[in-house]
Order: structure tokens, then C-alpha cells, then sequence
């Protein structure tokens, strides 16, 4: 995560620099359009943020009850990319309502550490990793500051409802069809001569508790079932780096 983000500074860092070399403004007027389209590309960190439910007794077929304590979590932030498209509408010189429909795709890595059951003293441990794709609506409205020669700072805000596309009946847990996120970040557009390009950061947080518990119920395993059963809610959260090409 730190290389990630030192990797953002020198970014911009290095594209601030060159853009201000000269003092010619290029696309002088490409604010002005009441609306117009666009591209992205970029790639993301996205963490699962699990509660655990602690002891859980679960029956088998036998009708046996058996107490577990299983533990959940995404122990690191795992890599993915997104793609898209977007449209822009301008309020004024300084509002605009942005709509970027996209993909993001990526791997989940869970653990799982089963406390009741011990290899000598320590918790087995079980892996599972989890395919998320997603098709994305994002909405955004961004505050533009002043136009300083070739580059124009800016900060942005919305929600994102998400459908996801992912999700085997063999995992330990699924997520929902479905996620809604509030995002936040900044951005800053650098004005190239023949396009303008928009670096931007956002963190996202997924508003829904986004673990079908409907899975769990599904399961007709009874070890299998404990694991299921060692979350009842998720918040997915995302780091993302988008390029906008306009």
C-alpha cells in the first residue's frame, strides 16, 4: 500500500511539472462543452472489511451440535484494474455532474483460522480467493478550481451502485449481486495538446452489508457451513487510481 501510494505523489508530481514548462495554453475552450465524452483506465486496492460472529454452534444431519469459533478476514489489499467510459455534464465554470459507467476487475485473498479445531496448538488455517467483477454506474460531481495555465485541481463526490457478476456455490461466503459506495477524492486535470487527462484518487466504501447469508444457508456441509457461518457482515473498501482521457 505505501508503494502504491508513493507511487501516486511522484505521478503527479512528474506530469505537474511538465505540464507548466510553457506557458501556451493548450485547449483553451474545452471547458466550455455543455457536455462530452471520454475513456478511463486504472487500477485499484480493495480491502473486504468482515465482522465475525465468534462462537457458533452449528447441527449437522445427525443432529449433533457442535460449538466453532472460526475468524475471518482479507489479510492484504489486493490489486485490480478498471476500465470505462464517461459522460460529463457542466453546471458552470466551477460544477459538474459526472457519469462513468465502467468495470473493475480483481482477486480477494481471505483466511480463515478455525480455532476449535488445532493442528497441535495452533488454529488450522483455510484460504479462499474470491474473483470480483464488477459493472459499475458511478455518479460524481466535481468542484473545479481556476485554471492555472495547463493544469486545474479538483475535488469530487457521489455514490456508485455496483452489480456484481462474481460468486461460486463452493466458496465459504459470497457477497450480494449488488453494492453501493460513497466515494471521495481529488483530482487534477492537466491540459495536453491534443486531449486533457485527469489523474485522480478516490477511496470508496460500500454503504450495504454486501454477505449473502442466503449462501450459508445453502450449504449442506457441516465443516463447510462453519466457515460460512464465521462472518455475518462485509463493507467492501477501494483505493483506485483512475486516468481520464476527455
Amino acid at each position: 500500500m505505501k508503494k502504491f501510494l508513493f507511487f501516486v505523489v511522484l505521478l503527479f508530481v512528474t506530469i505537474y511539472a511538465s505540464a507548466q514548462n510553457g506557458k501556451v495554453q493548450n485547449k483553451p475552450y474545452i471547458d466550455l462543452r455543455a457536455f462530452h465524452f471520454g475513456v478511463m483506465v486504472g487500477f485499484h486496492m480493495q480491502d473486504l472489511e468482515l465482522m465475525n460472529v465468534g462462537p457458533y454452534v452449528v447441527t449437522g444431519d445427525d443432529g449433533v451440535s457442535v460449538e466453532r469459533t472460526i475468524v475471518c478476514d482479507q489479510d492484504r489489499w489486493d490489486p485490480g484494474f478498471t476500465v470505462g467510459v464517461l459522460g460529463e455534464f457542466r453546471f458552470s465554470d466551477n460544477f459538474a455532474l459526472r457519469v462513468a459507467p465502467g468495470m473493475y476487475f480483481g482477486t480477494r485473498h481471505l483466511t480463515f483460522m478455525n480455532f476449535t479445531d488445532l493442528e497441535g496448538e495452533e488454529p488450522i488455517t483455510q484460504t479462499q480467493d474470491m474473483k470480483s467483477v464488477y459493472i459499475s454506474a458511478a455518479f460524481n460531481l466535481l468542484f473545479n478550481a481556476p485554471r492555472l495555465n495547463n493544469t486545474r485541481p479538483y475535488i469530487m463526490a457521489g455514490l456508485n451502485p455496483m452489480l456484481n457478476l462474481s460468486g461460486k456455490e463452493s466458496d465459504y461466503i459470497r457477497l450480494k449481486k449488488y453494492d453501493v459506495f460513497f466515494e471521495i477524492g481529488l483530482g487534477w486535470s492537466f491540459y495536453l495538446p491534443f486531449f486533457k487527462l485527469r489523474p485522480e484518487l478516490k477511496f470508496s466504501y460500500g454503504l450495504v452489508n454486501s454477505l449473502d447469508m442466503k449462501h450459508a444457508e445453502r450449504i449442506q456441509d457441516t465443516t463447510t457451513k462453519s466457515y460460512a457461518h464465521s462472518a455475518d457482515k462485509a463493507h467492501s473498501k477501494m483505493l483506485t487510481l483512475t486516468f481520464f482521457f476527455e
